[in-house]
């Protein structure tokens, strides 16, 4: 397992409302059981581990598209949707913020003595992973958000997040078990925060000269300070140089602007759902009375429960789904989202009776976008989808934090 590399996540505070919560509950509960049913439980613990699906998910769930606190939101989210379900869909999250990170090893002993997992052998996992971000990795960001989700198999992921309130920002680090072969050498599957420069990092392969010096003089009885510097001179000579790591900047502006957008790929998904309309297609007959606008956000979380890894290079093109809590890129449209959870949740209660014919029609969107995409002609018209997507929000139930979407100038009467 190797790190895939650092982007930046600007560090933000605030709550989600309730009105948001719950329904990021649901997507996400709706979300795990499609993903479970069609690719197992290894498949949605390798899609938690890609930090580019993790903030997609984050973005279609109508979050803030790019800020730190997706991370929270969405374990928050997934936590209550998918707990209840542990027996059925056979995964538990552990763990969370502050407090309840603390009390991932009690979870984890409680899940082992009530499914046969070795709880202890999942608990000193837990430790590791934390230990290892918290100090192995020495980049300047104090870890406060632990989740460790597990498999009934005993596989096992994590998602933990630590923050520089200097910098304002946060870093996000990714765990899966599968491929782990060492917690002390290359272990991550990514990590997701600010590239800041030079970071001391003992875990890259690189770095196996650099343990082995600092192990060797942390052997000699010498006073701490002593021990301090001659360990930092042994590492330099051991490792004088460390490979720069590939990264990918979130950035710090709340708009959604065309540059964070592979405009073809959301071009082809508009033009689905609002211009071809190609009634003819099976999957459109299935989904009865769903409108222009639900079909364009059906068909962007279609994409994060079945697309390819190389889909979410763009993360905030999924926040066309269901926009955002904060108003960005427009707010967040009450009505289109529960007719999604509508869609969603019949589909998956339908495929648990062995019709399968509502899946397979959401499954055949992100196929129908993709086709679609080849012949679309590449715009940009970023600007006026945003433009339209504000005018029209108050049709559409439009919420912010700060409350119900307000209507275009030209209809206010004062």
């Amino acid at each position: 397992m190797t790190k895939a590399g650092s982007a930046d996540l600007p560090l933000h505070y605030g709550r989600v409302p309730t009105w948001l919560a719950e329904r990021m509950a649901r997507l996400g509960r709706a979300v795990t059981e499609t993903v479970v049913m069609d690719y197992g439980t290894a498949g949605f613990l390798q899609r938690l581990s890609d930090p580019f699906w993790f903030q997609s998910l984050g973005c279609v769930m109508g979050m803030d598209w790019h800020s730190s606190g997706i991370t929270t939101s969405v374990m928050g989210a997934l936590k209550r949707a998918i707990n209840p379900l542990s027996g059925e869909l056979g995964l538990h999250v552990c763990g969370g913020r502050g407090k309840y990170s603390r009390q991932t090893p009690d979870e984890l002993r409680l899940l082992g003595d009530k499914t046969g997992l070795d709880g202890e052998r999942l608990t000193t996992a837990s430790r590791l992973t934390a230990k290892v971000d918290n100090t192995a990795i020495q980049d300047g960001f104090q870890l406060y958000l632990h989740n460790f989700i597990v498999a009934r198999t005993g596989e096992w992921a994590v998602v933990q997040q630590g923050m520089n309130t200097g910098i304002r920002t946060a870093r996000r680090y990714h765990w899966h078990s599968p491929t782990l072969r060492s917690f002390v050498e290359e272990p991550h599957t990514a990590i997701y925060g600010p590239n800041r420069g030079p970071i001391l990092n003992l875990t890259a392969a690189g770095a196996a000269p650099t343990r082995d010096a600092i192990l060797s003089v942390a052997l000699t009885g010498l006073p701490p300070a002593e021990l301090s510097r001659a360990a930092h001179e042994a590492a330099l000579r051991a490792n004088p140089a460390a490979p720069a790591l590939p990264h990918l900047t979130m950035p710090a502006h709340h708009d959604v602007r065309s540059k964070d957008i592979d405009i073809k790929r959301l071009g082809a998904v508009l033009a689905l759902a609002h211009e071809k309309q190609p009634m003819n297609f099976e999957s459109l007959l299935l989904l009865e009375g769903v409108g222009p606008r639900t079909l364009q956000a059906l068909t962007l979380v279609s994409e994060v429960i079945h697309g390819t890894p190389s889909r979410f290079s763009d993360p905030a093109r999924f926040s066309f789904a269901h926009g955002g809590k904060d108003g960005h890129p427009f707010p967040v449209p009450l009505d289109v989202y529960d007719e999604t959870l509508h869609q969603l949740e019949r589909a998956v209660t339908r495929a648990k009776l062995g019709r399968d014919d509502s899946a397979r029609a959401i499954k055949a969107l992100s196929t129908i976008s993709a086709t679609l995409e080849k012949d679309w002609i590449e715009q940009d018209r970023v600007q006026e989808w945003i433009g339209h997507e504000r005018a029209t929000s108050y049709l559409h139930g439009g919420m912010t934090v700060t409350g119900p979407a307000r209507l275009p100038p030209q209809l206010q009467l004062f």
